[in-house]
C-alpha cells in the first residue's frame, strides 16, 4: 500500500503526541492486530484524525500493517522494551537518521535542543558542507531572547520561568534587531500562537536566519530548529512549515 502524504493542518505537537500514544497503547493490547475499526472505538478518535496518525506511525516504524489490514507494532514500538541504556543510544541514532534526512529534504541545518536544569541545550545537530550549521558566536544559554531556539523554548516556559533565566542570562543587544526590552520580549512570547514556527530574522546573528517549533513531551521542553543564510531568506517560511510536520514525530520519539 502506498502512503499518501500527511495533511498539513496545524496542530499542537503535544496534543498529536498524546493521540499517538493513544493509539500505541490500544496496538500494544492487541498481539496479534488490530482494525482502525476497534482502534477508532478504543481510543474515541474519529477517522478524520486516526487516519493521518496511522500513516505517521506506520512512516516512522511505530506500527506495521499486515496483509488483513490490521495493525500492530512495529520496530520502533519495540525499542521502547530494551534496556536503558541501550534504548537511548538506539533512539538518539535514530533521532539523527531523523535529522540528517529533514537536513538534507529541507536544504538547511537542523537543531534539536532541550531545556534543561534551566539551561538551554542543543543535544544533536545535523549539517553539512552545503548546510553549515550557525556561527555559535554567543553560547546559546546566554541568548534564548535573540534566538529562534532560545524564543521557542522560553514559550513554552510559564512567566516566573522566564524571569528566573533571564535573571541568570540578560537580555543584551546582539544585533540592531535584538528584542533586548523584557515587556516586549514577553508580549511577544506570548502572543506567538503554539502551531506557527518561532522566527529569528538576524536578531541573534547578522547574515543568518532561523526557525523552531516547540517539541512539548510530557514536562520535557524541547524544540526542533533550523538555520539559512540570509540570502535564503525566502526559503525560511516553506523550509519552517516542513519543520513543523516532523514536530510530531520528533516529540513522540521523545516521550517513549
Amino acid at each position: 500500500m502506498v502512503l499518501k502524504p500527511e495533511p498539513t493542518t496545524p496542530q499542537q505537537p503535544q496534543q498529536s503526541v498524546r493521540y499517538a500514544l493513544r493509539v500505541l497503547e490500544s496496538v500494544s493490547r492487541h498481539a496479534d492486530g488490530v482494525t482502525d475499526v476497534t482502534l477508532a472505538r478504543e481510543t474515541g478518535l474519529p477517522a478524520h484524525e486516526l487516519g493521518p496518525l496511522l500513516l505517521m506511525l506506520r512512516r516512522e516504524g511505530y506500527v506495521a500493517q499486515v496483509a488483513d489490514g490490521a495493525y500492530v507494532a512495529g520496530e520502533s514500538l519495540d525499542l521502547v522494551g530494551a534496556p536503558g541504556s541501550t534504548r537511548r543510544e538506539l533512539v538518539e541514532l535514530r533521532l539523527q537518521r531523523t535529522l540528517d534526512q529533514l537536513r538534507d529534504s529541507v536544504g538547511a541545518a537542523i537543531y534539536l535542543s532541550r531545556y534543561v536544569d534551566g539551561e538551554i541545550k542543543v543535544t544533536q545537530v545535523a549539517e553539512g558542507p552545503l548546510t553549515p550549521k550557525v556561527n555559535e558566536w554567543v553560547d546559546f544559554r546566554s541568548s534564548a531572547h535573540a534566538s529562534a531556539i532560545g524564543k521557542c523554548l522560553l514559550t513554552q516556559l510559564d512567566r516566573d520561568g522566564r524571569r528566573d533565566h533571564l535573571s541568570r542570562h540578560k537580555t543584551a543587544r546582539l544585533t540592531s534587531r535584538t528584542i533586548t526590552n523584557e515587556r516586549v520580549l514577553f508580549t511577544k512570547l506570548d502572543s506567538q500562537p503554539p502551531t506557527v514556527p518561532v522566527l529569528d530574522l538576524q536578531e541573534y546573528a547578522l547574515g543568518t536566519v532561523c526557525a523552531a517549533v516547540p517539541l512539548t513531551a510530557g514536562a520535557a521542553v524541547g524544540c526542533l530548529a533550523l538555520s539559512l543564510p540570509v540570502e535564503q531568506a525566502h526559503r525560511l517560511r516553506r523550509a519552517a512549515d516542513a519543520l513543523n510536520r516532523r514536530a510530531t514525530p520528533m516529540a513522540l520519539s521523545l516521550s517513549l
